[in-house]
């Protein structure tokens, strides 16, 4: 029998490559439901490629115009994932992709409606991870984490328990600007900061590995997903961007999970359980010893990377990762409308941390969605506010 597939945030570089790998197995999986937003053109592909049974377009103009041109197609458009009759069982893999907050309730949804649960959103795990979790337990959810970092800790880390790591290094390539004067970086400008060196992104993750907060937020995630000490863990800077997480054992043994920057290798590898062949979903360059002998591991450069003055406050308060987050995220969208200027973009963010709110904010528990959004708002607002009062 096919397993069930449910893709969340399909026309996403994560939805897309999940797509091709699951379409190059069609006789092991079909297709329920895809969730997009507004790309036109790659959901009139995806329908037509994929046949879903159920397609799901949030933006309603986009919706309305789909559900229009595919009247008499078998797959049935809806405008909210609520409108889809009820699964009597459980789908069997459930793809979690929707970026930003927006995804969360998404994610919380199909935690309860999925056998196994695939999630490289990364808000659902910084804001809402301790609410995921409890629901993956009440409904017997498997849960795997599909960024290249959370996913090789994952590997490298089963079967050990914390008393016997050290460290937990979180590798990050350093962006476009890891060797960029320092007196350059006023003139940075948004192309500049979305021209990465090794991964194709999207623009919001590719201006946050200029900023390194990425790995900020991957350092939060990897806190609240694996059951080690937080202070275990470290970043540091690895151009080559070919092992993605390192493990340092007590007993003397250091082991790290190496990977071309290719994301078709962890989503391939999580759906099949290691069970497959990348060469059938993923164009990769030959392993060469050159590669081997290249690898570079440096410590990160505080002046170069401002962000990581954040580490100490991140599990000071209960939300602090909710407000930092939601803060990024305005920010960052501000810089690509050049509204700000790159250096702004964490000196802002510290601003935030210092407004005389934050710490009532920053202590509430996010034990509910309701308390979450809350939070979230007062950060984009307050960003806001410190943007108009700086500019």
């Amino acid at each position: 029998m096919k397993k069930k597939i449910v893709i969340l945030g399909s026309t996403g570089s994560i939805g897309k490559s999940s797509l091709k790998i699951i379409s190059s197995k069609k006789k092991l999986f079909k297709v329920i439901t895809l969730i997009a937003n507004s790309d036109y053109n790659k959901i009139c592909n995806q329908i037509l490629n994929y046949r879903p049974q159920h397609f799901v377009i949030t933006d309603k103009k986009v919706f309305n115009k789909i559900k229009k041109k595919f009247r008499k197609s078998k797959t049935k458009i809806f405008n909210h994932y609520s409108e889809i009759p009820k699964e009597k069982k459980k789908v069997d893999l459930t793809i979690a992709a929707i970026p930003g907050i927006n995804g969360l309730q998404f994610t919380m949804d199909y935690t309860k409606k999925s056998k196994k649960i695939l999630i490289a959103n990364k808000e659902s795990i910084i804001c809402g991870w301790n609410i995921i979790k409890k629901i993956s337990k009440r409904y017997r959810t498997e849960i795997i984490p599909l960024d290249s970092e959370h996913f090789s800790i994952y590997k490298l880390t089963q079967n050990y328990k914390d008393n016997e790591i050290d460290k937990i290094y979180i590798t990050a390539s350093g962006g476009p600007f890891l060797r960029l004067p320092f007196k350059k970086f006023s003139k940075i400008r948004p192309k500049d900061a979305l021209k990465h060196p090794k991964w194709k992104m999207g623009k919001k993750i590719s201006i946050d590995s200029a900023t390194l907060m990425n790995k900020i937020l991957e350092l939060i995630e990897a806190q609240k997903i694996f059951p080690f000490s937080r202070n275990k863990y470290e970043i540091i800077i690895h151009p080559q961007s070919l092992v993605h997480a390192i493990v340092k054992f007590k007993n003397g043994l250091t082991n790290f999970l190496y990977h071309e920057p290719d994301m078709a290798i962890p989503i391939s590898n999580a759906i099949f359980n290691i069970k497959n062949n990348i060469n059938e979903f993923s164009y990769l360059n030959k392993f060469t010893n050159k590669k081997i002998k290249n690898l570079e591991f440096l410590k990160v450069e505080k002046k170069r990377f401002p962000v990581m003055r954040l580490i100490p406050k991140l599990n000071k308060h209960p939300s602090a990762s909710i407000i930092i987050n939601a803060s990024n995220e305005i920010l960052v969208d501000q810089f690509l409308k050049r509204k700000i200027s790159f250096n702004s973009i964490i000196r802002h963010l510290f601003s935030v941390l210092r407004d005389k709110n934050y710490k009532k904010y920053a202590i509430q528990v996010p034990s509910n969605l309701k308390k979450i959004y809350m939070i979230d708002k007062w950060s984009r607002e307050t960003t806001f506010g410190v943007i108009k009062n700086r500019n």
